[in-house]
């Protein structure tokens, strides 16, 4: 009995120790403005940014992945800090604001009263990764004037490489993806300082 003691113990201090809980905390992410940032000295344009209408599957606090065959990947432990619709109105007004220079540029939700003469309303239609490596942005967008006629919708598709950031650890292996995403909004934003 001592014998199967001395043997038992050393393998129960050993195994305590080997099958401890590795901690694995999920990375949060949140989306920025890449365009170069401006000082802004103007109250016009006076734009308002409607929350984005998004795919159901990417409704959700976890980074999704479609993949080529009609399947859905969701990383567990990448987490979005907001929900994606109003980061991304968040990042078109910071970006809208760098590119116009307009202080009065902002999410629809921020005004307390309608201040603004033109609503930004964007529909994606696709916002996540390509299987070739590369993150695509297809989407209509329309800045409809507060008084006067309906504005007509336009398209928008972009595509931006997903390059490898280095020092990535295990839990952050999509911040290229993030990076690919703010430049996707960077683009957008672009295009619809044109039509403001």
């Amino acid at each position: 009995m001592k014998i199967l003691l001395i043997i038992c113990i050393p393998i129960f201090l050993g195994s305590c120790s080997l099958f401890s809980p590795v901690p694995d905390d999920p990375v949060r992410h949140l989306l920025e403005a890449a365009v170069s940032p401006r000082t802004a000295n103007s109250s016009s344009p006076a734009v308002a940014i409607a929350r984005p209408s998004i795919p159901p599957y990417l409704e959700r606090s976890e980074l999704v992945t479609r993949s080529g065959a009609g399947t859905l990947e969701i990383h567990e432990k990448d987490l979005w800090s907001e929900p994606l619709d109003s980061g991304i109105s968040r990042v078109l007004a910071d970006n809208l604001r760098r590119l116009t220079r307009s202080t009065n540029i902002q999410p629809s939700g921020n005004f307390i009263t309608q201040d603004y003469s033109v609503l930004v309303e964007v529909r994606i239609e696709r916002f996540d990764p390509l299987p070739d490596g590369s993150l695509v942005l297809e989407c209509t967008w329309k800045a409809q004037p507060v008084r006067g006629g309906v504005a007509a919708p336009r398209s928008f598709r972009t595509t931006v490489p997903v390059v490898a950031i280095s020092g990535e650890g295990i839990n952050t292996g999509k911040r290229g993806r993030i990076v690919a995403m703010n430049e996707a909004l960077a683009r957008l934003s672009r295009a619809i300082s044109k039509a403001l």
